[in-house]
């Protein structure tokens, strides 16, 4: 009988060792078989992994049961993440691409847009997608081009988004544009917007292929003058700011974290059974020293990656300050990853260029969660700001500014029992 690594204990109840089950055996029975279809067809936009997806109503783990959603926490949510990712980065990448919009809407929706959109979200008939990152800017937000102005009855909203996950799967984005005037301090010069997918003037384009994540689009949308109506703001005029980053900070950092670990593990496992399997003299390559010490060092890093990841998610389920936590959770995690990917490949040798090789997969799908939720040097340089405020350097912020105290009231729910509703 499969069990839960004895490592992560201390963090998983036992409806979280349920759930842990339910995802692995889903990803073996429904989305394994997948697999080669994803790969063969870079430049598709799959939309079946996404309706198994919202079968299992996954997409609401983190919505309150009083709308149907699962209730579960982030640990869950992980769990989900990270399981779906061994088998498949892409499966991974939509449902954690799909999960961070529903933050954004849980933390600032009002009781009127809870009530008309997260039932739709928890029962798999709504997707949403957030649209943040612009062309030219990247993630500084504080360089946003993408504008709305008031007419004196709507928003209109104009300007290009890219890398937006799930992009062509959405039915409602959540949009941040600017609505203030030059010279405006970001805090306070951006709105989001909740935005149909069918509206007019939203403009979804072609979808082209990736390097790594085959059949999860991250595209390009563009709005030609969309008109808003003031119900559709999410939160205040002038609050975007902090939608988006508490929505990156809460859910993309530990989302992208348990991508990069479920990839990890896979690349461990495949290059350990690789080793094993290929001749060498009258045993196997895996009888080598150098490469046990190899196989060593990739252990430790999957070992140090699975506990960082689960320590800090089980820190936001609690409501304790862990931003930084999700820092490095981010940053390790992929940093990990990216070190035991590049063993992976030097120890398949040649065949590890081969397409079609799971490794090579693999190895592809890694690079793709350096940047989204901020670069390993953003996290460092948040990391860095956390620790001169401990010592009196002035101007960082303060442990009560942490999004993960601000916020902290949407995750003590999960405090006595975090997957009480699986």
């Amino acid at each position: 009988m499969l069990t839960t690594p004895a490592t992560l204990d201390r963090f998983l109840t036992p409806s979280h060792q349920r759930l842990w089950a339910d995802a692995d055996d889903f990803a073996a029975q429904e989305i394994h078989p997948l697999v080669q279809h994803l790969e063969s067809q870079p430049s598709r936009v799959d939309r079946k992994v996404a309706q198994l997806l919202a079968g299992r109503r996954w997409f609401g783990v983190t919505v309150p049961a009083a709308f149907g959603g699962m209730q579960a926490g982030h640990v869950a949510k992980t769990i989900l993440v990270h399981r779906l990712a061994r088998v498949s980065g892409a499966a991974a990448a939509i449902l954690q691409a799909g999960l961070i919009p529903v933050a954004a809407l849980l933390h600032y929706g009002n009781a009127d847009q809870h009530a008309a959109l997260l039932p739709g979200v928890a029962d798999g008939s709504l997707l949403m997608s957030i649209a943040v990152t612009e062309p030219d800017q990247g993630g500084h937000i504080g360089g946003m081009k993408t504008s709305a102005e008031w007419d004196g009855k709507a928003w209109m909203l104009s300007g290009t988004k890219v890398h937006v996950g799930n992009s062509h799967l959405a039915h409602r984005h959540v949009v941040v544009a600017r609505t203030s005037e030059p010279g405006t301090r970001t805090s306070q010069a951006l709105t989001a917007f909740l935005v149909g997918a069918e509206q007019k003037g939203v403009h979804v384009h072609r979808y082209t292929g990736r390097i790594g994540l085959h059949g999860f689009s991250f595209g390009v949308i563009s709005f030609d003058r969309v008109r808003i109506r003031p119900q559709n703001v999410l939160g205040e005029v002038g609050q975007g700011f902090d939608v988006a980053q508490s929505s990156s900070i809460l859910y993309g950092r530990p989302n992208l974290a348990a991508v990069s670990l479920g990839l990890h593990e896979s690349a461990v496992d495949l290059t350990t059974q690789y080793v094993s399997q290929r001749p060498r003299y009258k045993g196997a390559v895996a009888d080598l020293g150098v490469v046990r010490d190899r196989l060593g060092r990739m252990s430790a890093r999957a070992i140090m990656a699975r506990i960082l990841a689960y320590h800090a998610v089980d820190m936001l389920d609690r409501g304790l300050p862990c931003d930084a936590e999700l820092c490095a959770a981010k940053s390790l995690g992929h940093e990990l990853a990216a070190e035991a990917g590049r063993d992976a490949m030097e120890l398949h040798g040649a065949n590890a260029l081969l397409e079609g090789r799971p490794i090579e997969r693999v190895w592809r799908d890694m690079q793709t969660t350096y940047a989204p939720a901020g670069t390993g040097e953003v996290q460092r340089i948040r990391l860095a700001q956390a620790l001169l405020h401990e010592h009196g350097h002035p101007g960082e912020e303060t442990e009560h500014t942490q999004w993960s105290v601000r916020l902290a009231y949407l995750t003590r729910h999960a405090h006595e029992d975090p997957a009480a509703a699986l």
